[in-house]
């Protein structure tokens, strides 16, 4: 049989999300960062003049309005904005290389690019980001020539009359990578995202005196869904400048968040801070980590500092937040526990069979929040979809109280503190060097990164010999962080019956390397 969540009676609004904040407390503060508090009438006033100001620069609802942004309030404020003027907004990795931000453009047909002042070296290389038909919006720029965000937020010189996008039209573009080929658009509608918000609100149970802080990236489905499924409620939200102690800390501290969210990676180096102390913990009701699989040794020193046990999740950025274990309830240390509201699940064999309590097999998911598909890709949709349902691709099975157990990615994909890396793309960059004949790429386990990036390569015959280091900083100048840490030398490239670089064989000599390591 497959798993249930709570029903869900409706989705929550996307077009008019500070509702519950105005209409409670207007004047009480919504949204906090280290550099600025805005109150819910101030973000209310904010987001209009923005929305109307984007339509005055001859931007018309449905358009895409890229944004290359850090962790800012005022990307909250943007996102707000494109959904009041119907705007598809598209948010881009942050670490994105120059092909990565042309390959986003180019995919989702962006008009303009909301970007951050400290990545002009990087859109000025770039082929599309000066040639987009509306331009640049410059964030932290001082003598930008064209239109600033600090300028857009004030009132508008002449009224923008703003309409009520339909519910499936478009919404946003997150840009995730597959286990193969170029990142793809994962496109939710105004109503998926609505379904969204309202299934993570009533999984983390979040109440208008709650005050949340996504530890980790709003330009990643997983930190924006924190945000803005808190804010939907009338909740507060912080907003983190960067994931590290130095600024999460105060933060912990000063606003006495009751909701945390953090990747492993990054609440592994939080709590080995030497100044980090039980008492910095003390307002949290839940710690929800996740994106990685939570290894237990960060369990067990989170546990020994705060008292609180972590809550594990599991999601996709083409459903959203899929599993929780039950803040108020039965946290299970080491499952992502049983699915959230709004969401049935089904472990299948390959077959399509479901298999039994207990079982490993290929976890489907069906919910009202799935994604309107790939962007301009009915290919790559088709391939994941049937009958209603979506298969993750991710390997699951289950106990019988209902919780989930993660059990592997079927996907190749390598998540490196939180950002998916595909193999081939590494490969790919390292083929480029003259002395490289063969590259083969795979994630190890890492205890503070999830997977590190190894790779595998062969060299050709009379050509001076590189170093492992010489090639990791080759593949850095064209990939950035997604170049390997590690690469090891072979003499003959493993390939599979179809000619292929064989990555399980490598995967199978890197997991017994490591485990030779980690016991010497």
């Amino acid at each position: 049989m497959p798993l249930s969540g709570n029903r869900l009676a409706a989705p929550l609004s996307i077009t008019d999300v500070l509702h519950a904040g105005l209409e409670r407390r207007p004047d009480d503060v919504a949204l906090i960062s280290a550099a600025s508090r805005w109150t819910w009438d101030e973000l209310e006033a904010r987001t209009n003049n923005l929305a109307a100001n984007l339509l005055a620069l001859g931007l018309r609802p449905s358009e895409r309005v890229a944004s290359l942004m850090p962790n800012r309030a005022g990307l909250l404020i943007h996102y707000i904005a494109c959904m009041k003027a119907g705007l598809v907004a598209v948010p881009l990795n942050y670490r994105y290389m120059p092909l990565e931000i042309d390959h986003a453009l180019a995919v989702s047909g962006a008009s303009i690019l909301f970007a951050h002042t400290e990545r002009e070296q990087d859109l000025a290389v770039s082929k599309f980001a000066r040639r987009l038909p509306k331009g640049l919006i410059s964030y932290g720029a001082h003598d930008s020539s064209g239109p600033r965000f600090e300028e857009l937020i004030e009132p508008v010189a002449s009224h923008q009359r703003l309409l009520t996008p339909g519910p499936g039209e478009a919404a946003f573009i997150f840009f995730t990578s597959g286990s193969t080929g170029p990142a793809k658009g994962v496109t939710h509608s105004f109503e998926s995202l609505g379904w969204m918000f309202a299934s993570t609100a009533a999984a983390f149970g979040f109440a208008t005196n709650d005050v949340v802080l996504p530890g980790s990236s709003i330009s990643h489905l997983g930190g924006f869904i924190f945000s803005f499924s808190a804010l939907a409620v009338g909740a507060r939200v912080v907003v983190a400048r960067t994931f590290d102690s130095d600024e999460m800390l105060p933060l912990l501290r000063d606003d006495r968040p009751t909701v945390l969210c953090m990747l492993p990676a990054a609440l592994l180096h939080l709590i080995r801070d030497h100044g980090a102390t039980r008492e910095d913990f003390k307002s949290l009701r839940i710690c929800r980590c996740g994106s990685d699989k939570v290894p237990a040794e960060l369990e067990r020193e989170f546990t020994a500092l705060t008292g609180l046990v972590i809550d594990e999740g599991y999601g996709m950025t083409e459903v959203g937040l899929a599993t929780l274990n039950p803040p108020s309830g039965n946290i299970k240390m080491g499952s992502v526990g049983p699915p959230v509201p709004g969401f049935v699940l089904s472990i299948r064999d390959e077959s399509g069979k479901e298999v039994p309590t207990g079982s490993e097999g290929r976890l489907w998911i069906k919910t009202r929040s799935t994604t309107a598909g790939y962007w301009n890709n009915p290919v790559a949709t088709d391939a994941v979809f049937r009958d209603g349902w979506l298969d993750s691709g991710d390997l699951m099975k289950a106990d019988a109280d209902g919780y989930l157990w993660f059990c592997g990615r079927k996907k190749q994909i390598i998540v490196h503190d939180g950002s998916n890396i595909c193999p081939q793309e590494v490969e790919g960059a390292l083929l480029e060097h003259p002395a490289v004949d063969n590259a083969g790429v795979v994630g190890v386990h890492d205890l503070v990164h999830g997977e590190n990036v190894r790779a595998y390569v062969t060299l050709k015959q009379g050509i001076k010999r590189p170093t492992a280091q010489e090639l990791i900083r080759f593949a850095r100048t064209r990939v950035g962080y997604k170049a390997p840490e590690e690469i090891e030398f072979l003499q003959q490239m493993p390939l599979n019956p179809t000619g292929k670089v064989d990555r399980v064989t490598l995967k199978r000599i890197a997991e017994q390397r490591h485990a030779t390591t980690t016991s010497v």
